[in-house]
């Protein structure tokens, strides 16, 4: 089966899927594609008693898609384009350094909390598991997804101010994640014992600076290119090329290429350089363009995180302690967010419960998974992938459909 055979499978269970969501469930998109991929899926492990040809196609499928570089290394630079490019870029000013603490101080306090109580925690059902690899858990799982939580706080009522604030960091801090996630992993791969704090901050430093930099460099570049024709044709392909040419050389350069992306697309999105590069019909088509391929490419990746479950290891401790993971993630959230929110709400004016809200907001998807599968054997991949799965899974499907009703509840 050839690539262009396994897309156009994948394409039309999204239309099949989404029809079936928009028709009969009603649930945002989201949420209602990965909750219809998961029932399809187990569907096919019970058919699989009497004729295992679908399960066996199934399983065909996700060994041929290797997740976890088609979601890190082509489709998140994509979609956390889309994301900026229609991101309110002046409320992201007014709080960039809010945005700036939750996404660096946030994301690595949550990181060794989360790695500390999972150390002592899994021992209770029988897993020794290295204090290392609990801190890579921590790192996986820490980042909130702007994927996720784009597509679900549009429709959930949040206060735009708050809005802001979550999906600035969740655009923000998926980068800094991974970079936190690579930089334990050089600890946890054996020969780099000799690796000095100073050389970590030196790889830290280079992979966030320079993402941003660079980001703010093909933004300007494209501006610049953008600005001197109109021709809406050539201008939606030049963005295009950004994101496309700007991901090969981030790689190249061995820096954040979605933190490279979420600049360009704020810097582009900008409304001054909007009015400045942009006719009228330019815009339109940019962002009609940039919407299409945020829609496709998220209908495509919920419905690969529902088929995900056929990777995983069925086992009761791994399922038990991905269960008692929902709430120690969820703490170390909440703990993580109380100092920088404490500092600044006396300067910004932050709606009641905002800790409450951006914990039980902050929801957890694909890239943790993706993460989770760029683990190796022997730092206890089968355990933590599961784990990772049940918090993933929780956080979009039951805070997904709840933090509508939260925000109504607490933010008055």
């Amino acid at each position: 089966m050839d690539f262009f055979t396994i897309t156009a499978i994948l394409v039309f269970l999204s239309a099949i899927f989404g029809y079936i969501n928009v028709r009969f469930l009603k649930l945002p998109n989201t949420i209602g594609l990965m909750v219809i991929t998961i029932i399809f899926t187990m569907a096919v492990f019970g058919l699989s008693y009497f004729d295992a040809t679908l399960l066996n196609a199934e399983r065909y499928i996700i060994s041929q898609i290797d997740f976890k570089t088609v979601l890190l290394d082509i489709m998140l630079s994509f979609l956390l384009f889309a994301g900026a490019l229609h991101t309110d870029f002046e409320q992201l000013r007014k709080l960039r350094w809010p945005i700036f603490t939750f996404a660096t101080l946030g994301v690595l306090v949550s990181t060794f909390l989360v790695g500390g109580m999972m150390f002592y925690i899994l021992p209770i059902f029988g897993l020794e598991i290295p204090f290392i690899h609990c801190l890579l858990f921590g790192a996986l799982i820490s980042p909130t997804d702007p994927i996720a939580v784009l597509g679900i706080l549009k429709k959930a009522g949040v206060p735009k101010k708050l809005e802001s604030k979550i999906v600035g960091e969740s655009l923000f801090n998926d980068g800094v994640g991974v970079v936190v996630f690579l930089t334990v992993i050089k600890f946890a791969m054996p020969g780099d014992e000799g690796r000095t704090v100073l050389d970590v901050l030196e790889l830290f430093g280079v992979e966030v600076i320079g993402g941003i930099i660079l980001g703010l460099l093909i933004g300007w570049i494209t501006y610049r290119f953008m600005k001197s024709i109109d021709d809406y044709d050539i201008e939606v392909i030049i963005t295009l090329a950004a994101v496309m040419t700007g991901t090969v050389v981030a790689h190249k350069l061995h820096v954040s290429a979605p933190l490279a992306m979420v600049a360009a697309g704020l810097l582009i999105g900008n409304d001054k350089v909007r009015d400045s590069a942009m006719s009228e019909t330019t815009e339109t088509y940019v962002d009609k363009f940039w919407e299409l391929i945020d829609i496709l490419l998220n209908t495509l990746l919920f419905v690969l995180l529902g088929m995900e479950i056929l990777v995983l290891t069925f086992n009761v401790d791994y399922i038990l302690a991905g269960l008692l993971a929902i709430p120690v993630v969820l703490l170390c959230r909440y703990v993580s967010l109380l100092l920088p929110i404490n500092f600044f709400k006396k300067k910004l004016d932050f709606v009641p419960r905002t800790n409450l809200i951006m914990t039980w907001g902050g929801l957890r998807g694909a890239i943790s998974i993706a993460l989770a599968l760029g683990l190796t054997e022997a730092m206890n991949r089968d355990l933590f992938l599961v784990i990772t799965y049940v918090v993933v899974v929780f956080s979009i499907i039951v805070q997904g459909l709840t933090v509508s009703r939260l925000v109504k509840k607490v933010a008055v």
